[in-house]
């Protein structure tokens, strides 16, 4: 399997690329996070994911090959406003507050870069996540742990939000930050076979 570049930093989209063993590099792409207007908010990630597909292609010189490279955006959707991360203990305990007790959408764009075809492709993914009613003792008990750092929305499905996430339609790789079915699709849609 030919290596793919990360545009990303994520840890846990990391963990998912090994768990498929796929062999890959990271490049984080440092791109400015702001979208047309003209566009809906479900599409927002999917448009930065191509951004940083982009921005990591440009560090390629003229002439030189340019491997495959994957760029992934997470967000999350609440009564028309979009979460990033939050910045600090204030706006992650912000970020329960509004979060708890209803259903939000985690929404995770893809954009995969062919290198040998110069062919660029993407997805959406989204899963609806709905939190229990929480306490603001719950609340503050979470963001004191911390476990709300570099996490879109405050949380990771896989850490101590749990504790309190209610139900999830979807798919929890999604929630994780890399949909490992919509993955698998485009990979094998451009002949990238993990079943070596």
């Amino acid at each position: 399997m030919k290596p793919i570049i990360l545009a990303s930093s994520s840890p846990r989209r990391q963990e998912i690329l090994k768990l498929l063993n796929i062999p890959y590099q990271v490049k984080v792409s440092n791109i400015d996070e702001s979208y047309p207007s003209d566009i809906s908010l479900e599409q927002v990630p999917e448009f930065l994911a191509n951004k940083k597909v982009e921005a990591v292609m440009r560090t390629y010189p003229a002439g030189h090959e340019i491997p495959w490279i994957l760029g992934a955006d997470t967000m999350i959707l609440l009564e028309g406003k979009l979460y990033g991360k939050p910045v600090d203990n204030e706006e992650a305990v912000r970020f329960m507050q509004e979060f708890q007790g209803k259903t939000h959408q985690v929404i995770t764009g893809l954009a995969l870069f062919n290198g040998e075809l110069m062919f660029a492709t993407s997805r959406t993914s989204i899963t609806n996540v709905t939190f229990a009613p929480m306490t603001r003792e719950e609340i503050d008990w979470y963001v004191e742990t911390g476990d709300w750092h570099s996490a879109a929305g405050g949380y990771r499905i896989q850490g101590l939000a749990s504790c309190f996430i209610k139900k999830i339609e979807g798919t929890n790789s999604n929630v994780v930050g890399l949909p490992i079915f919509e993955l698998y699709d485009m990979l094998k849609e451009q002949g990238y076979s993990i079943l070596e």
